[in-house]
């Protein structure tokens, strides 16, 4: 079972920025893919960002397109998500997952296929 932890959290003014950073215990799987969630307070987990790892074709949610960026490292170990022009509604528990195996494009941004989690960690975005 690959485990996942998440650093980089915090707090900042609207307009700044933050970069989440993801590191796995072991090799990510080849067909899977790492993506991005989060949960606001009183809100459900929701859809980020996410990466096909064989591809490295990267998937969004509309809130975030060309504000957020989603990149691994070389040792494909790491998985980082690059997080400017901050918002106060972008406050949330960020969380890390992992697929073993995605075999559509689309479905990377599904919740269901991811197989394992980090802890999560809070971000803070303040007007």
């Amino acid at each position: 079972q690959v485990r996942l932890e998440e650093s980089g959290g915090g707090s900042v003014q609207a307009g700044g920025s933050l970069s989440l950073s993801c590191a796995a215990s072991g090799p990510i799987s080849g067909t899977g893919a790492m993506g991005w969630f989060r949960q606001a307070p009183g809100k459900e987990r929701e859809f980020v960002a996410a990466l096909w790892w064989s591809t490295e074709m990267t998937l969004y949610t509309d809130s975030v397109k060309g504000r957020f960026a989603i990149f691994r490292d070389r040792t494909k170990t790491r998985v980082y998500l690059q997080m400017n022009s901050l918002k106060p509604e972008d406050t949330a528990v960020y969380y890390c997952a992992g697929a073993h195996g995605v075999s559509r494009y689309r479905d990377i941004g599904a919740m269901g296929k991811y197989d394992y989690w980090g802890q999560g960690t809070q971000v803070t975005v303040s007007s």
